[in-house]
């Protein structure tokens, strides 16, 4: 299935190359550089070899997409590099290392609802939803007279993950986050 090169996201399966191999999308960054044409960075890791490059590509790009098996799972916990998903069917348990997994890691919360992809009976990636809500657990103190303006700054997320939030948000609140773009959207 082609898809224009603006609608990959992480975790997806993609066909690239000359020898038609699967690569995991780790990361996706949309760029517009000045008065450039604005392009698609993306982190990709060959699934046969596992060797990870970096490739860019054009907005109007036709992806070919990989439709895998999606199974619904749920995440359960992180042991070390070892993140474990629960089949919601039949209750098996699957590991997968964050080698497979990338920078969504970045968004797995426990009890959070995904679909682990595979190829081939082998897991190859997992999708995650459109937005997850995510604690924030440091940042600066909030000012009372702001209001939402340009202005952000950093804030570290449950996960590890540094979103750019307005000064309002404290600690200890939930946020919703975009998956694709590693944004702010909202408070939860």
């Amino acid at each position: 299935m082609a898809i224009p090169a603006t609608q990959m996201r992480p975790g997806m399966i993609i066909k690239h190359g000359n020898g038609g191999d699967l690569h995991l999308v780790f990361t996706v960054e949309h760029r517009t550089p000045g008065n450039l044409r604005a392009f698609i960075q993306a982190k990709l890791r060959n699934i046969r070899t596992g060797a990870m490059f970096e490739h860019r590509f054009r907005s109007g790009d036709a992806i070919e997409r990989i439709i895998v098996d999606e199974i619904p799972m749920e995440f359960l916990y992180q042991d070390g590099d070892s993140y474990c998903f629960m089949n919601t069917e039949n209750y098996e348990q699957t590991h997968l290392s964050r080698d497979v997994l990338g920078d969504s890691v970045e968004y797995l919360t426990p009890n959070l609802q995904i679909k682990v992809e595979f190829y081939d009976g082998k897991p190859v990636g997992i999708e995650l939803p459109q937005i997850v809500e995510l604690t924030v657990v440091q940042t600066e103190p909030g000012l009372k007279s702001a209001t939402a303006s340009s202005v952000t700054k950093p804030a570290k997320c449950e996960t590890g993950l540094v979103v750019q939030v307005p000064p309002f948000i404290n600690e200890g609140e939930k946020i919703r986050v975009d998956t694709a773009e590693g944004s702010y959207l909202s408070r939860a």
